[in-house]
């Protein structure tokens, strides 16, 4: 008996390590892009010779990188509002809904999570082109949110699974509508899961760049197409600053989440 917690702990330890060598190895270049747009060399240098915030304002003062910026929460905020609202109707249909092919239509919304991401912007750039949508606000929305859907579906259906509902149930015996119940019962019980949605719906989209390139024009860009581009051209430490504020926001709201779970939970 002895000797199996022996092998269970040597088996322990070296799951963890493997476990957290692979972590460091996927979380060392987000590191190093970090420390490069620190750097004061223009040469991308690690580690850097010395340190400057030079690189940040030069991203802070062009106008390029501002209104990609801008264009990129603009579009990742439609998505949110439109994937939340959109996935609670859908959510509520396939966990409540009792009609034939449920598991069919369940399938058809979470296709974007398991379709090529290549295929699909390769697909919407071939039939926006047809309906003139390529290159504009709606056809970025419109691509975006049919990848952020699909993670308000699972989010809020999990949230819907799990609530019980001799809440609503009392709720209408006590004299409520059918409104007044969602609004004021089924809403709050299942906030959490509504705000994991928006949470991954904002970054879904915020984070996009396959589709996007398919969707830019040389006036409307993303903050991803834009690094994507101008490192093409040319290798320089904005590039650094601009994906470390990308990184930046998409852990601000990892945390976010998470503090808010823990909060619920306690």
């Amino acid at each position: 008996m002895l000797l199996d917690f022996d092998r269970l702990g040597a088996l322990r330890w070296m799951l963890l390590s493997v476990g957290g060598a692979v972590a460091l190895f996927l979380l060392l270049p987000i590191v190093f892009i970090v420390a490069l747009s620190f750097g004061d060399s223009q040469w991308l240098i690690f580690p850097p010779p010395g340190w400057t915030l030079e690189w940040y304002r030069q991203l802070l003062t062009d106008s390029g990188w501002i209104d990609s910026l801008l264009t990129s929460a603009k579009i990742a905020v439609i998505v949110t509002v439109l994937s939340v609202g959109l996935g609670l109707l859908a959510s509520l249909a396939l966990v409540r809904g009792k009609f034939r092919g449920r598991n069919t239509v369940k399938a058809f919304f979470l296709t974007p999570m398991v379709l090529p991401v290549v295929v699909l912007a390769v697909a919407l750039y071939a039939f926006f082109l047809r309906i003139g949508l390529n290159g504009t606000l709606v056809g970025f929305v419109i691509g975006h949110l049919i990848i952020a859907l699909p993670f308000s579906i699972i989010a809020i259906s999990n949230s819907l699974e799990s609530f019980d509902v001799s809440l609503e149930e009392a709720a209408s015996i006590c004299g409520a509508g059918p409104l007044e119940v969602k609004l004021r019962v089924t809403l709050p019980a299942i906030r959490l899961g509504l705000f994991a949605a928006a949470i991954f719906s904002f970054l879904a989209s915020w984070d996009e760049v396959v589709v996007s390139i398919f969707m830019a024009s040389p006036t409307l860009q993303t903050l991803p197409v834009r690094i994507w581009s101008t490192l093409r051209q040319d290798l320089t430490p904005v590039i650094a600053a601009a994906s470390s504020l990308l990184v930046g926001l998409t852990v601000v709201l990892m945390l976010l989440g998470a503090l808010v779970k823990r909060t619920r939970q306690a």
